[in-house]
């Protein structure tokens, strides 16, 4: 991407405010998350052909046949999660990058993991020439990050058919998990782990993603265990 493409002139400013009242009206309450939304150029992490489409509240194909999130359903996890400034967040699925950078404006500490090979590369590249920078990797999202455990958060940013034991492993005590459960359509759960043994768990309204995969996928689609 050229440096004259990373454009973020008044009129996607002013549609931002525009998309952040749509949002409060919808019920987002964090003022912290609204002025997140409110700062990320959502524009620069669709392809160009939605451009004109890149404020309004709905999702869009990013390729390898992933989308990127409504703002709502972004600022909705964002603010189930309850991030501080500092916390440690791991992030399954990187996506576009948009959550992710919703993330860092909020003053987290991200390591975000994505499974598709081209979605890595693209991300990576693109969050590194708007000014972000969480740490990055290529992996299985079922895996998490045991190296880098434990973490104040963990987001999962694809539909789980349950959330995996090892991610709760690896959120530390007093810790926030907030993943999209369940087959075709899925309930937002909350998880607070208190302790090894002591979790509450909390569900928040039905959503869409697309589903979480095992291993990782390079550009040719195969899949690497």
């Amino acid at each position: 991407m050229r440096q004259e493409d990373l454009e973020d002139n008044y009129r996607h400013k002013g549609l931002r405010e525009k998309l952040v009242e749509e949002l409060r009206g919808k019920g987002i309450t964090s003022k912290a998350v609204l002025d997140a939304i409110n700062k990320v150029p959502r524009h620069l992490f669709m392809d160009t052909g939605f451009l004109n489409y890149a404020y309004k509240d709905q999702a869009f194909p990013i390729g390898a046949g992933q989308t990127i999130s409504q703002p709502y359903t972004v600022a909705f996890q964002t603010e189930l999660l309850d991030i501080q400034k500092g916390d440690k967040v791991l992030e399954i699925g990187t996506g576009s990058g948009y959550q992710t950078a919703v993330l860092l404006e909020l003053g987290a500490r991200v390591f975000t993991i994505e499974r598709q090979k081209e979605l890595f590369l693209n991300s990576q590249a693109l969050l590194t020439r708007l000014g972000y920078h969480p740490r990055f990797f290529y992996g299985d999202g079922y895996k998490g990050l045991p190296a880098f455990a434990p973490f104040e958060k963990i987001l999962i940013t694809a539909a789980a058919p349950e959330i995996p034991d090892t991610l709760i492993r690896q959120l530390k005590n007093n810790g926030i998990l907030v993943a999209p459960v369940g087959g075709e359509t899925q309930e937002m759960t909350r998880v607070i782990k208190h302790s090894r043994d002591d979790v509450d768990v909390t569900k928040h309204g039905y959503f869409v993603f697309v589903p979480m995969m095992k291993g990782t996928n390079g550009r040719n689609g195969t899949s690497d265990k």
